[in-house]
């Protein structure tokens, strides 16, 4: 501290006459004590260094003069003068320079110790700060041009301390948050009505009484910035620990409007000014933390600020808009379209078999980690997007691309480091035999190259394949799934594919507890391979997912793929393990799929999760298959290996290994699992939980006994799951297994409210 309480006493008395008692208070970049004179009469006296300068004091005392002659100079102090009659007394002390000022103290109680907020409350704060902006459109100093970290327009530059955030998750949203900054603020703050501005309405420096707001205080953070900046920081603040965030910064606006009317431009991007205050406010604290300050000033509003953050995420920002215009009498936001027109042009534009989810049809407009936000203002926790591996819109991916993409996108005939060192860090996740990349658009197209090398090394054209398994859209990978060659409409099966029996441990012959399961189920490909080799035939590939997915989310029996890779192996085929919904982590115990087998395949196709949505997929072989893959004839794909792909390839990578999504992913599926088996023991209708980590299915049968499939209670289910906000799919020979594999950063508060809509619709059945 720079001065005692004693030696402020005795400057108090020397500059301004007073006998007054000192005590000293909090702040961040001055030094403020409460002076209570000898007659009762308190003050505030403040002190600061010459970091700042003189100028800069000299704004804070020209902006409160101009206020004192607003309609609401009551609500600001006003400056005392010293014994010279200046508002300003300059001390140097210690070779250095010290401001000091005496100003009246102003009677409240401060807002963040209020015990009731009521709604007029907030409508006057709003009405308050309106009126002080509107009474400043005339005021103007040049210290107020200055750059400041805490200046929402600078909110940016937060990019800078993410790193210090320690932990995953938030540092997940702060980096979401500080990207909608850049995203939806930045081309637009230029063109935005700027002021000189207060920019620090905050709960300890606003005072109340009752319904009233009574004062405003501390001026250290003001700024010439955007005008919508002012508002942003209080609707931040009320906000906090507020049972309705969103109603109270609605009702701070609506007062705000009514005093100096905003623009239907300012209004739109409100929700994300706030949240970029919040992204400021907790890279500060993180920074401050990493130099390890003892200033408790610096931390005094992190809690609450990653509380609201967390609550903003799942505010849809369409949501916020509207309800920030309609408390202007501006045009409702949100759509009230039932789509009509929408699907009509679908029908007839878009091919009549590309189906559309849920009897209520979504829009989806904007997304977020694994929040879904639609046109009509609703939030959907999005348990089903597998694509979006490490969530919708990570920052990190889609900064990474964005960089790439405005550098060079162009076909891999040229050298580029990016997909050379891709090949070398997704190959590091692999045993070593699986050593060469090959890179494609999406699963389906490597499923059909995998076959096509298979077929070349092998000089055999005959698959086997899993009963109900599906490989994608391809010529090709249709013809092996007989998920869709054997539905309404499929070509039916070709003399080539040959199906073993689906390795189902709750429908199949071979039960839970039966301890060979895995080995029997792999004698029905053992069965093919002597039934093709009697037509003097070998098999030229056996493929299957590692986690079985629309053949009903089922895991693989202990030992299956051990035994069938043994036997197609001795046979002379290739073993081909589908990754495209289970890779990357998602199972939790291991990085892949087959690694819960303890088998090494001879191919490995991955697809949706490896570019978190971008169309990426990869065939991933050894040596000897691709080095007899190159037998003259060029493999080309104009697009599959493209730096953009390259560059989101590898940040899917860093961001699985730095944000620890596989441990995420193995602790928040056993958290769910062990919910789902809870509402298994009381609900006869769910019959069978089963999945890995994040892959998770959960069957419904009407009857235990017979098996028989509930239909179409679990429509009913999934119709109201999502009317609780929640998105769920079914999958299965028999349509009757929810499906559970959502975005990684899906978490266990997530799930216990999943596993609590769950409940209250099985109640309603």
């Amino acid at each position: 501290m720079i001065f005692t309480e004693q030696e402020t006493e005795a400057l108090v008395k020397r500059y301004f006459l007073l006998d007054a008692k000192a005590k000293a208070l909090t702040g961040e970049y001055e030094f403020n004590f409460l002076i209570t004179a000898s007659d009762g009469t308190k003050y505030i006296f403040k002190a600061a260094s010459d970091e700042h300068s003189y100028e800069f004091f000299d704004a804070q005392v020209k902006i409160v003069q101009h206020l004192s002659k607003s309609e609401v100079a009551e609500k600001f102090f006003h400056y005392i003068p010293n014994h010279a009659g200046e508002l300003m007394t300059i001390l140097e002390k210690n070779g250095r320079k010290y401001y000091l000022r005496l100003i009246s103290f102003l009677e409240g109680v401060f807002w963040v110790n209020a015990q009731e907020r009521p709604d007029a409350l907030h409508v006057d704060l709003g009405n308050v700060l309106g009126k002080m902006d509107k009474a400043l459109q005339d005021f103007s100093h040049n210290a107020m041009h200055r750059y400041y970290v805490w200046d929402i327009s600078n909110a940016a530059d937060a990019n800078r301390k993410l790193q210090h955030i320690k932990d995953h998750e938030r540092r997940r949203i702060a980096g979401y948050f500080l990207l909608q900054f850049e995203t939806e603020v930045l081309p637009v703050i230029s063109t935005l009505r700027h002021a000189y501005l207060h920019h620090d309405a905050n709960d300890t420096n606003i005072l109340t009484q009752g319904d009233k707001v009574t004062g405003l205080i501390d001026f250290s953070d003001m700024v010439y910035t955007a005008l919508i900046n002012n508002l942003a920081v209080a609707c931040t603040y009320a906000m906090m620990n507020h049972a309705d965030p969103l109603n109270a910064a609605t009702l701070v606006v609506k007062g705000y409007h009514e005093a100096y009317p905003l623009t239907e431009q300012e209004l739109g991007l409100l929700y994300y000014l706030i949240a970029a205050r919040l992204c400021i406010s907790v890279t500060q604290s993180a920074w401050n933390a990493s130099i390890e300050t003892n200033n408790e000033h610096h931390f005094i509003s992190e809690k609450p600020a990653w509380e609201l953050l967390y609550k903003l995420i799942r505010i849809n920002p369409l949501k916020a808009q509207d309800s920030f215009r309609r408390a202007c009498g501006y045009k409702e936001a949100l759509s009230s379209d039932g789509y009509n027109q929408l699907i009509a042009a679908r029908k007839e534009h878009v091919g009549g078999n590309l189906s559309i989810s849920y009897k209520q049809h979504l829009k989806i407009v904007k997304a977020a980690l694994q929040y879904l936000y639609d046109d009509k203002g609703n939030t959907y926790v999005d348990c089903v997007n597998n694509p979006s591996h490490v969530g919708h819109c990570h920052p990190v991916v889609v900064k990474r691309m964005q960089k790439q993409i405005a550098t060079l996108n162009t076909n891999t005939r040229y050298l580029n480091d990016n997909i050379v060192e891709y090949a070398k860090q997704l190959t590091a996740t692999l045993p070593p035999p699986l050593c060469v990349c090959y890179f494609t658009n999406s699963g389906s197209e490597a499923n059909d190259l995998a076959v096509r090398m298979s077929r070349h090394y092998t000089k055999q054209k005959d698959i086997i394949v899993l009963d109900h398994a599906y490989h994608g859209t391809s010529t090709v990978a249709m013809e092996m799934s007989p998920y869709k060659f054997d539905s309404s409409g499929g070509s039916g099966q070709m003399p080539w594919i040959h199906k073993a029996m689906n390795p189902d441990m709750y429908r199949g012959p071979y039960k839970y507890g039966d301890e060979s399961a895995g080995e029997k189920y792999a004698g029905d490909v053992q069965r093919i391979i002597e039934s093709l080799k009697s037509e003097g035939k070998v098999p030229a590939v056996f493929i299957c997912e590692t986690l079985l997915g629309v053949g009903g989310q089922i895991p693989l029996p202990p030992n299956y793929l051990r035994e069938v890779y043994k036997y197609v192996r001795a046979a002379g085929g290739v073993c081909i393990a589908d990754e495209v919904q289970v890779g990357f982590g998602r199972v939790g115990d291991k990085f892949w799929g087959f690694e819960l087998q303890d088998v090494v395949p001879d191919i490995v196709v991955m697809g949706k999760p490896i570019g978190n949505g971008h169309p990426l997929a990869a065939v991933v072989v050894t040596k000897e298959i691709a080095d007899a893959f190159n037998n003259g004839l060029e493999y080309f794909n104009t697009y599959g290996g493209n730096p953009v792909s390259m560059a989101a390839g590898l940040a899917v990578l860093e961001v699985i290994r730095d944000e620890e999504m596989q441990q995420h992913a193995k602790e928040t599926g056993e958290y769910l699992m062990e919910g789902l088996r809870k509402l298994m023991d009381e609900y006869p209708i769910i019959s069978d939980v089963r999945g890995h980590g994040l892959f998770i299915g959960a069957e419904m049968v009407k009857d235990r006994n017979t098996l028989a499939p509930a239909l179409p209670e679990i429509d009913i289910v999934v119709e109201k799951v999502k009317a609780s906000g929640y998105l769920l799919s079914t999958d299965g020979p028999l349509h009757n297994v929810l499906k559970i594999k959502p975005p990684m950063p899906f978490n266990k508060q997530n799930a216990g409210e999943l596993l609590s809509y769950l409940r209250k619709a099985l109640d309603e059945l």
